[in-house]
């Protein structure tokens, strides 16, 4: 179950940018400070706060740690947002219904 602070953990643009620099792969802290922009300790704390909320692992190789996102807690967000989905998804079917029927309204009007 999605816990309830996954939204602030990932509300925080520097997380955000650390999480887009490891969906290629892991990742050491240096490779994340260049594509983040943030210094290493900046990237360091915010790397503990995904790993305290489950959103990154670590791996030790030799000297080097190694992150990587862990994929549950996005797939617990895919499942809590599948029900908005299903909602946005209906009115937005509606939505073209109408302009569709707007559409062939207008064809139907013109000389």
């Amino acid at each position: 179950m999605m816990h309830a602070d996954a939204f602030e953990i990932l509300a925080d643009p520097t997380r955000r940018r650390i999480v887009a620099s490891l969906r290629d792969g892991e990742r050491q802290v240096g490779d994340i400070v260049r594509e983040a922009g943030v210094h290493q300790s900046g990237v360091s704390r915010h790397l503990r706060i995904l790993h305290d909320g489950g959103f990154v692992s670590v791996r030790p190789d030799g000297q080097r740690r190694l992150y990587a996102l862990r994929p549950e807690p996005f797939r617990d967000l895919d499942a809590w947002l599948s029900d908005y989905r299903r909602l946005w998804e209906a009115r937005l079917d509606r939505f073209g219904a109408a302009l569709e029927q707007r559409r062939k309204d207008a064809g139907e009007q013109e000389p």
